[in-house]
């Protein structure tokens, strides 16, 4: 694999820690400058957290939270070589009690009833692929959210935001050369 296909951690116990990830299409690890951002937004969010990430690719979000502190992390991405390399790169860490990893297709996986929810989601699919707005849905309408969860969300800088689901509150935002993020509060909904 060509040097191209690392990543590096930018924070935590594993701070600068370079791993591999193979060649997949329309995998493009999210760039140091939105991670570091991201984390710094997240401080004293991910120590103990449980995250999901459903479009792992190369497990940049993931690895990043695991190394800094957060308790686990599900990994999910369709390609089962991406899923490989995560496992073989979490083995070198010596976090493999910390994670699941499932090697199948993350829309079909959200529109199922959760099997329990989680503190920090991640959401980074594919750019050009548009899943972003049902997945926000699905995360909310089947479970996968504690009352006060984040939600990170990661597209194209030319595309316009979807829509969320009502008490997202948008947290802040971010542009970094061709990909723009946000970071959601889910609000405790009272009925």
């Amino acid at each position: 694999m060509a040097r191209s296909n690392s990543i590096r951690i930018i924070g935590g116990a594993f701070r600068g820690r370079r791993l591999r990830f193979p060649d997949a299409p329309g995998l493009r690890p999210t760039a140091d400058r939105l991670r570091e951002t991201l984390f710094n937004w997240l401080q004293g969010e991910i120590e103990g957290a449980s995250c999901l990430d459903p479009f792992a690719g190369s497990g940049a979000l993931g690895l990043e939270a695991l190394s800094r502190g957060a308790e686990m992390v599900r990994f999910v991405d369709q390609s089962r070589a991406v899923a490989r390399q995560l496992e073989k790169n979490l083995r070198l860490l010596g976090l493999q009690e910390r994670v699941e990893i499932t090697a199948t297709d993350a829309l079909k996986l959200l529109r199922r009833e959760a099997d329990r929810q989680f503190d920090v989601v991640f959401l980074d699919p594919p750019f050009a692929r548009g899943w972003l707005a049902q997945a926000c849905l699905d995360l909310e309408q089947k479970g996968w959210l504690g009352a006060q969860s984040w939600v990170y969300l990661e597209q194209d800088s030319h595309q316009d935001w979807p829509s969320v689901p009502p008490g997202w509150r948008l947290h802040r935002e971010a542009k970094a050369g061709q990909a723009a993020c946000r970071l959601f509060r889910r609000a405790t909904i009272c009925g």
